[in-house]
């Protein structure tokens, strides 16, 4: 898969982003995202798809493979797969390797992670949402070594067995034992937790993404095209960022809440827009941009020149 041209459009998108007023849990900082640019096209999520029977999501064929799913749209609108959604059950949970706005009326093979070791074994024909998106951390980690896989020539593909260990070392940190070495029984065991901090950041009128500081630093950020979109999203975001901040938190940063400087978001805003940025062709509609520099990384989808979902990432 050979990259397009670079340019940076969406470099520009971001300079024109404007910041809520910060909110605050324990050790996590939460900034609302909100822009006036960007509208449309209209889609749907992947979450109100499935919960509307308009989208199913299987095994590519009935013994599987590990790196590919099977998506139907039966929807007239496109739908929006998010980087780092999980589907549960058939042989194994499995993540998506990157954003892709499904066409509509379409079957598509879309790249995916494994999110669960331990089984490879039918427990539904057809998957479902888990209500998670992977770790702040664990994506980062995936996003990178999709970038390398791109670089490459590749495709989409991640390193598995990175993440296989990732996910093993989250589970410990967790204390959490899973039989099946499964990213959502992590979740499922801190979800008392993980309540406490969706009850302190609820999605504002008009919020597109989230700016998220974990012990007082930036750890990066999601913004997505529709309003609409996001307030399903947003549960899904705020526990990815929360299990890395819940798993973050000791007594010392429970004493002393760390404060808002509006200096670091725009520092990381600027290391942002110097990223190097290559585009390659997405798996449904628009371009995979990705970005990368030595403090910041990420990647957007890019559709009729609307960025559709952006992911950015503090490096170190």
């Amino acid at each position: 898969m050979n990259a397009l041209k670079d340019d940076k459009r969406v470099a520009g998108y971001m300079s024109r982003l404007v910041l809520g007023d910060v909110q605050q849990f324990q050790n996590m900082m939460v900034v609302p995202l909100f822009t006036s640019i960007n509208h449309g096209p209209d889609y749907l999520t992947l979450k109100e798809a499935l919960e509307k029977a308009l989208v199913s999501v299987v095994e590519v064929s009935l013994g599987g493979s590990v790196p590919e799913l099977k998506v139907i749209n039966q929807a007239e609108l496109p739908v929006l797969l998010v980087d780092g959604e999980e589907l549960a059950g058939a042989r194994q949970n499995r993540v998506l390797n990157s954003s892709v706005l499904l066409r509509e009326k379409s079957e598509t093979v879309v790249p995916v992670s494994c999110s669960e070791q331990g089984r490879w074994s039918y427990r539904s024909r057809h998957f479902s949402h888990s209500g998670h998106i992977m770790a702040h951390k664990l994506r980062n980690l995936k996003s990178s070594t999709v970038a390398e896989s791109l670089k490459k020539s590749q495709g989409y593909t991640s390193d598995q067995g990175a993440i296989w260990g990732h996910v093993q070392m989250l589970a410990s940190h967790a204390g959490v034992q899973s039989p099946t070495h499964a990213m959502q029984d992590v979740f499922t065991a801190k979800m008392k937790d993980l309540d406490s901090y969706l009850d302190a950041f609820q999605p504002l009128p008009e919020q597109r993404g989230l700016l998220v500081l974990i012990n007082g630093e930036i750890a990066g950020l999601d913004i997505v095209s529709l309003d609409r979109a996001y307030r399903f999203l947003h549960p899904t975001l705020v526990k990815s960022y929360a299990l890395d901040a819940l798993l973050e938190l000791d007594g010392a940063a429970q004493s002393w809440p760390p404060l808002w400087d509006i200096d670091k978001a725009t520092a990381f805003f600027k290391a942002a827009s110097e990223c190097k940025e290559t585009k390659y062709p997405s798996i449904g509609y628009g371009q995979d941009y990705r970005f990368e520099s030595r403090k910041v990384a990420g990647s957007a989808l890019v559709a009729d020149d609307k960025v559709i979902h952006m992911a950015l990432y503090r490096l170190g």
